[in-house]
């Protein structure tokens, strides 16, 4: 499946556009914050990237020279108003930038995304029906770690087994979570900012959130780092790198558990 890393603030139509595409690729939300940008550009490594001009007239454009000096090779989509547009068209590189206009139906985008990628929009509904009769019953992980690395890791061990989303910021997560809701929480203990205690206390506050179990990744085997992770309760914990096995041995016995 396609990856398509979707730029923008987080309103009503990024949330429906989001929602779509999801369908037929995956899709990762992102600010658009640079520094961020320049992370999950890293994490996802896109097939394309899409970028939402609505309310943006303070976006970085930094971002464009971003994407049309290390990224040229990807396929980049703006969506926006006429006006919205206007503002950024003396920033588009060549080819690689292309602009639909709002009002715009979430069938065009999809049929500009695949235009894009060079695919054929009935094979692909065909092939993710397929897909979601594969993924009946399938739980959802998310991980939460602010190495690119760990996370590219654990979700090539997971995601056969399960529906796996990253992020990686507590931030992020907290967002995620509100969007989707996981059956479980890989989450690393040591990051920066907003820390797995942090997100763990963030995660138990919130009604909806507080059932949902949470597993400690940590890279610090010393007793008292231990202590301190153990003290928080959480329904598991794992030093890195887990080993795979008993990692989804132990996925599986705390979602089993939680489902009697």
């Amino acid at each position: 499946m396609k990856k398509i890393l979707l730029i923008g603030k987080l309103n009503n139509i990024v949330k429906e556009t989001n929602k779509f595409l999801s369908q037929y690729f995956h899709v990762q939300l992102c600010s658009e914050n640079v520094n961020v940008l320049k992370g999950m550009l890293k994490i996802v490594n896109p097939d394309l990237i899409l970028i939402s001009l609505i309310g943006a007239y303070d976006i970085d454009t930094s971002i464009f020279f971003i994407l049309s000096d290390q990224y040229k090779k990807i396929p980049v989509l703006t969506i926006g108003t006429r006006e919205e547009s206007n503002t950024f068209f003396k920033y588009y590189e060549d080819t690689q930038f292309e602009n639909l206009i709002r009002p715009v139906e979430n069938t065009v985008i999809m049929e500009a995304v695949c235009k894009r990628l060079g695919l054929d929009k009935k094979e692909i509904e065909e092939d993710i029906t397929e897909e979601k009769e594969k993924k009946v019953g399938k739980k959802r992980i998310l991980v939460v770690d602010d190495n690119g690395t760990t996370l590219r890791t654990m979700k090539a061990m997971l995601e056969e087994y399960y529906e796996v989303t990253i992020a990686i910021s507590g931030a992020q997560a907290m967002t995620s979570i509100g969007k989707k809701r996981p059956d479980l929480i890989l989450l690393d203990y040591e990051m920066p900012v907003c820390d797995g205690k942090m997100t763990l206390e963030m995660i138990r506050a919130d009604e909806d959130m507080k059932s949902i179990p949470v597993i400690f990744l940590t890279a610090v085997n010393d007793r008292a780092n231990i202590e301190a992770v153990l003290k928080l309760k959480p329904a598991g914990y794992f030093l890195k790198p887990a080993i795979k096995d008993k990692l989804l041995a132990e996925i599986d016995r705390i979602l089993n558990s939680t489902s009697e």
